[in-house]
C-alpha cells in the first residue's frame, strides 16, 4: 500500500535536514602512531649529531585523548569563520586582538576555539605535527564563556596562553616531560599561574619540553621527553633544532598556537627556543618572577619567563607575571616595566657593546646597521675569558636537594617516585621506554657528594665572580648594554642572575631563525624592553613559518 503524498514529502525533508546536518559536521581525525623507521633514517647522518634521533612520536601520551574533550565543538566548528578571522590574530599583538573584541569581531569563547581548533589541524596531521602541545585544559572554553559576560580594560583578560609542562596548573598533570609523572595531577597552581589568574588570563594548556628540563640525558636531541616524544621545529621539521628546554613554548608560539607562552630558563632554556623559533623571549632577573610551584633544577639559577612574538606582548605578559613571594628565598618586587616610556624612549643616549667575534656574522651586521638607525652608540668589545669551573657542580647538587623538596610539597599523592634515585629506579625498568637516550646526568646527581656548607660557598662565588666580570665588562668598555646572538651568553648571565631579552633579527641562508639578545645589569628589565622596542620596530625580522600560516 502506498504512503501518503504528505508523508513522502515529509520524509524528503527530513533527509534532506540529515543531509544538511551532515554536511556541517567536520569528521572527527583520530591519531594511530605510524612506522617511523624511514624519517629516523633520514635522519640518521644529520650534521648535528644529537638530531639524529631514535623516536620522534610519543609511546605514553595519547594525542586523541588531548582533543577527546572538544570533539563536540570540533564536528560542528565552522571553519569558514575560522578562516575569515585568521587575520586578525595570526601574528597580532595583545592590543590588537583586544581591539577586535571590543569591535565584537569575535569573543573570549571564539578565540579560545580558533587556537583549539588550530592545535587540532596541526596536532593530528602527519606532515606537520610538531609535538608541542602536551595536554589542553578541557574547562577552558566555558571559562572563556564567562569573561564574554563582561568587558575589563585588562590587557590580559581573556587572553589564552601555553605553559611549559613544569609549571604547576590547577588540576592538571604536570610532567616536566616525564612519563613517571605522568600522573603528577596538582592541586594548586604555581604562584606566576595565581599571579596571571587575578588579571583572568586563560591557560589553555600544557607544552612538551626537554624531559626535566634538559638536565637528564646527554648527548641527546633538545625537545625530547619520553611523555611528548620529540618537539619539531615548524620553520624545519627534522631540520632545524626546536631548542631548548623550553621547546614546546618557542615552537607553540611560533607556530601560532597561543597569543604566548610561558617557558621556564636555568641557562639558554627561554633563549634558545625563543631564538630557534623567531620569538622574543625574557630571561628575567631571578627573583622577579616567582619559582614556587615549578619543576626544579636549581633553586640557583632557574626562573620563568615570558616567550611572545613581539616585545610589547612580552612586557605586558611580564607586568603580570611578576610580584613578591615569600616561598620563593630569591623572590623580591620587582618593578612594572613602564610601557609608555618603553614605546617612547629616546635611544641615542644608549651605549651598547657588541663582541668582536660576531662582528662577521651577516646577521649581525644587519642588526648593527638596524641598531645605528636608532642612534645608539655600538662599541666593538672584545672580553676577556671567564672560568666558572663549579657551574655545573651547582646544577647537580641542588636538582639533589630541590627535586624531591619539590615532591614533597607540591607533587601529586599518585606519584610512585620521592627522589632522583626512585626516579633512576624506575627509569632502568624500561630503558627503551623512558630513557632511549640515557640517564647520565641523573646518574652523575646520585653520586654527588658535594656538602650544603660547600655547596653556599660555591654559589656565592659564581654569582660574584660572574657579575664582577660583567660590571668590569660595562665599566671598562662604558656601555650600559652587550649584545650577543642567539643564547651564546646565556651561562655567564644565568650565572651573574643578570636578565637578557632575545628578538628576531632574520634568518640564515637555510632558512634557519637566528636572533639578537640583549643583556644588561641586574634588575634592569626596562632598559632591555625600552632598547629591544625600539630595535624591534627598526628591524621588524619575524615571519611566520610558511606551513603554519
Amino acid at each position: 500500500m502506498d504512503k501518503p503524498q504528505g508523508f513522502k514529502l515529509m520524509k524528503r525533508y527530513f533527509l534532506f535536514f540529515l543531509f544538511f546536518l551532515s554536511c556541517n559536521e567536520n569528521e572527527i581525525i583520530y591519531w594511530e602512531n605510524y612506522d617511523e623507521t624511514n624519517e629516523l633514517i633520514e635522519n640518521s647522518d644529520h650534521e648535528i649529531s644529537r638530531m639524529r634521533y631514535k623516536r620522534i612520536q610519543s609511546i605514553s601520551n595519547d594525542k586523541n585523548e588531548i582533543f577527546r574533550p572538544f570533539h563536540s565543538f570540533i564536528k560542528s566548528y565552522d571553519i569558514g569563520y575560522h578562516n575569515s578571522i585568521k587575520k586578525h590574530i595570526l601574528n597580532k599583538n595583545i592590543s590588537y586582538i583586544q581591539s577586535k573584541i571590543d569591535e565584537d569581531l569575535f569573543g573570549y569563547e571564539d578565540l579560545v576555539k580558533f587556537f583549539i581548533y588550530r592545535i587540532y589541524k596541526y596536532e593530528m596531521d602527519k606532515d606537520l605535527y610538531l609535538n608541542s602541545v602536551i595536554s589542553l585544559n578541557p574547562d577552558v572554553i566555558s571559562q572563556a564563556r564567562e569573561l564574554d559576560k563582561n568587558k575589563s580594560d585588562n590587557p590580559l583578560y581573556g587572553i589564552p596562553i601555553l605553559v611549559k609542562d613544569n609549571i604547576n596548573v590547577k588540576n592538571m598533570v604536570t610532567s616536566a616531560g616525564a612519563s613517571v609523572f605522568k600522573n603528577n595531577l596538582v592541586n594548586d597552581d604555581a604562584t606566576v599561574i595565581k599571579n596571571l589568574k587575578k588579571n583572568n588570563v586563560l591557560i589553555l594548556g600544557k607544552l612538551n619540553m626537554s624531559e626535566w628540563a634538559y638536565y637528564f640525558c646527554r648527548p641527546c636531541p633538545v625537545g625530547y621527553s619520553s611523555l611528548g616524544g620529540q618537539t619539531l621545529n615548524p620553520y624545519g621539521r627534522k631540520i632545524f633544532e626546536s631548542g631548548g628546554s623550553s621547546s614546546g613554548s618557542g615552537v607553540s608560539v611560533a607556530a601560532n598556537f597561543a597569543v604566548a607562552s610561558l617557558g621556564s630558563e636555568t641557562s639558554g632554556s627561554i633563549l634558545s627556543p625563543s631564538s630557534r623559533n623567531s620569538l622574543v623571549g625574557l630571561k628575567p632577573t631571578i627573583g622577579s618572577i616567582s619559582r614556587s610551584g615549578i619543576v626544579p633544577i636549581s633553586s640557583f639559577y632557574d626562573t620563568s619567563g615570558p616567550m611572545t612574538t613581539n616585545v610589547f606582548d612580552n612586557a605586558i605578559l611580564y607586568n603580570h607575571m611578576i610580584g613578591y613571594d615569600e616561598n620563593d628565598n630569591s623572590s623580591y618586587e620587582a618593578n612594572s616595566i613602564n610601557i609608555d616610556e618603553m614605546l617612547n624612549f629616546d635611544t641615542s643616549s644608549i651605549k651598547i657593546g657588541y663582541y668582536e667575534r660576531f662582528s662577521e656574522d651577516s646577521l649581525m651586521k644587519i642588526a648593527i646597521a638596524d641598531l645605528i638607525k636608532i642612534n645608539v652608540e655600538l662599541k666593538s668589545i672584545t672580553p676577556k675569558k671567564i672560568n666558572l669551573p663549579y657551574f655545573r657542580d651547582i646544577l647537580t647538587s641542588d636538582m639533589k636537594r630541590d627535586l624531591p623538596k619539590y615532591i614533597s610539597k607540591y607533587g601529586s599523592k599518585d606519584l610512585m617516585v620521592k627522589n632522583v634515585d626512585d626516579i633512576v629506579k624506575f627509569n632502568d625498568t624500561d630503558s627503551i621506554l623512558y630513557a632511549p637516550y640515557n640517564q647520565v646526568l641523573f646518574n652523575e646527581i646520585l653520586r654527588d657528594t658535594v656538602s650544603d656548607v660547600t655547596l653556599e660557598i660555591i654559589k656565592k662565588k659564581t654569582k660574584k665572580d660572574a657579575s664582577k666580570y660583567l660590571t668590569d665588562l660595562m665599566i671598562e668598555n662604558d656601555i650600559d648594554v652587550f649584545i650577543s646572538v642567539d643564547n651564546s651568553m646565556a651561562g655567564i648571565a644565568a650565572a651573574a642572575h643578570y636578565p637578557a631579552l632575545t628578538i628576531p633579527m632574520g634568518y640564515r641562508k637555510n632558512g634557519q631563525p637566528s636572533n639578537l639578545t640583549f643583556v644588561t645589569s641586574s634588575r634592569n628589565e626596562q632598559l632591555l624592553y625600552n632598547i629591544g622596542f625600539a630595535y624591534e620596530k627598526i628591524s621588524n625580522k619575524r615571519l611566520i613559518p610558511k606551513n603554519y600560516n
